[in-house]
């Protein structure tokens, strides 16, 4: 045999059917783990604890990052990296289980290791919140030493030696050639690793159909009648301008951004949520899904926003809301004279500080059940969350919340203060050209320029184009739908040959004018103009 075929024998022997082991076994581990959670502890599946864990120590500049980079796909770019990671680190461990027994078994310990750490502290974790991650680890040790045992001859130093045949004083002949693993055992070695990962694959699929918790809790949303509003809030005629491209003024359900922490969507039965309030009050107050049904529920329209927004960002919508307002429910508990804040926790864990003052007075802040004419979906907080107009949705939106503690500032903190953003997140005056696009070729003559602004809880009373370093030009706005909202605007231009920059900036109800400084979105939010550039022929 060729000394290059020779080698090319080695190569594969030595390092890619162990790495192959190894990622055979990561496959079979994370399968038991998905299956496992199924069956023991829903919300405790491997992939979804080790990704929160991820989430909750990462730095805010890395998620800033990703969001920046994945916007409302932030959750899965994090489990397609965690996967490659975990496919490269387990052929690693399939290399040094060949070479070195048994340290590539300790990846798979310590990779269980964490994640059952990962699971025993996440929020209302269950007492069998350890088994899926522990399982996934045993899986993944036992599957790793199966196929090192199968691997074909001469895979590590020490069994190429064993297989050099002795002189007659019995020292190794060097001069002797290793043997070269026969075609049938690699062929048995692969359909072995191939089984292992197949089984992987079958059983991550079992997990994902025996969701029986998350399939239920859908079937009962689907299955809910929300009732009737005593307070409606219709949309103005005048409030939608009609233009192709521009986003439109109630955004729908499937469009409407998503930005929160929890890397796998709790689902709660309505029967079994419930809201307490506590900590600075008179009178602890527990309501149920029921009694929360049952009291005036009224229609608001309200526009919600990241933090995370880039000025220009798609990072907000607006919806209509059916809910309870939360001043209603503080007026139960009767807050303490020195409390200043509502610590919100959701069921997964997170928290937002929420100033009192701003959950006291006229504002729709609520308690919302519905969104645009259906129960909230899942991924939106079903089957209760907080709307607040005015605040970020850091200090203010939680999502499947189940308790309101009244509290200080300077008593408690939140979980993305703790981050390092501010306490308090009023959105700030912002405006944003939807058309023309970024690029787009236009025709010399009358090219119409829209977009939306806002400015929740204080409302918007002018928009200004301008067109390169021209003069600042009213733009035209539609009927706004309410302070709390944002509103849609356009411009007529009258568009000249060449290359164009489109500027835009919006004036507040109160006189404030959209400042052109330019700040990132830590720590309170981003600032400065939005800007379009465009060619026309």
């Amino acid at each position: 045999m060729p000394k290059t075929e020779v080698r090319t024998e080695g190569a594969v022997t030595r390092w890619v059917l162990p790495a192959s082991a190894g990622v055979a076994s990561v496959i079979a581990a994370a399968g038991v783990g998905e299956l496992a959670a199924a069956l023991l502890a829903p919300a405790s599946s491997p992939f979804a604890v080790v990704g929160s864990l991820l989430i909750d120590l990462a730095p805010p500049w890395a998620k800033d990052a990703a969001i920046a980079l994945f916007g409302t796909a932030d959750k899965a770019a994090l489990l397609v990296g965690i996967a490659i990671v975990l496919l490269a680190v387990a052929a690693g461990a399939g290399v040094l289980e060949a070479r070195r027994p048994p340290w590539g078994q300790v990846f798979f310990w310590v990779l269980g290791g964490v994640g059952v750490l990962a699971a025993m502290t996440r929020a209302n974790a269950s007492m069998l919140a350890f088994a899926p991650a522990a399982l996934a680890a045993v899986a993944g040790v036992v599957t790793l030493r199966l196929l090192v045992q199968r691997l074909p001859g001469s895979v590590s130093a020490a069994r190429a030696d064993a297989a050099v045949p002795a002189s007659s004083d019995g020292r190794k002949d060097a001069a002797s050639p290793s043997p070269a693993p026969a075609p049938i055992d690699r062929r048995r070695f692969l359909v072995w690793a191939g089984g292992a990962a197949a089984i992987g694959a079958l059983a991550a699929i079992g997990g994902y159909a025996l969701q029986a918790g998350s399939r239920a809790v859908t079937a009962v949303r689907q299955a809910i009648r929300l009732p009737a509003a005593v307070n409606t809030a219709p949309i103005p005629a005048g409030a939608e301008l009609g233009l192709d491209g521009l986003t439109p003024v109630v955004t729908p359900n499937a469009q409407f951004y998503r930005i929160d922490t929890a890397l796998a969507v709790p689902a709660v039965e309505p029967a079994d949520w419930s809201l307490r309030i506590h900590g600075d009050v008179e009178h602890e107050v527990v309501l149920t899904w029921d009694e929360l049904l049952a009291l005036p529920l009224e229609e608001s329209v309200t526009t919600l926003a990241c933090v995370s927004n880039e000025v220009g960002g798609g990072l907000i919508g607006n919806a209509v809301w059916l809910g309870y307002p939360i001043r209603e429910l503080l007026a139960r508990a009767v807050p303490g004279a020195d409390a200043d804040m509502v610590l919100s926790r959701s069921i997964d864990g997170f928290t937002a500080s929420t100033p009192l003052e701003v959950l006291q007075d006229d504002r729709n802040a609520i308690l919302a059940v519905g969104m645009n004419g259906e129960p909230l979906p899942s991924e939106h907080g079903f089957p209760v969350r907080m709307v607040v107009p005015g605040l970020y949705g850091y200090v203010s939106a939680t999502k499947w919340v189940t308790e309101l503690e009244v509290t200080r500032f300077d008593a408690a903190s939140a979980y993305w203060t703790d981050r390092g953003w501010s306490e308090r997140g009023p959105i700030k005056l912002q405006s944003r050209i939807d058309v023309p696009r970024s690029g787009q070729g236009l025709s010399a003559g009358p090219v119409v320029v829209a977009g939306v602004a806002w400015h929740q809880h204080v409302g918007v009373a002018a928009v200004d184009v301008q067109v390169d370093d021209g003069p600042w030009q009213a733009a035209t706005l539609a009927t706004p739908i309410s302070a709390d909202t944002w509103v849609q605007w356009r411009f007529e231009w009258q568009a000249t040959s060449g290359s164009h920059t489109l500027r835009v900036r919006a004036t507040g109800a109160d006189g404030e004018v959209q400042t052109s400084k330019q700040q990132g979105v830590v720590p309170d939010g981003a600032t400065g103009l939005h800007s379009r550039d465009v060619n026309v022929g």
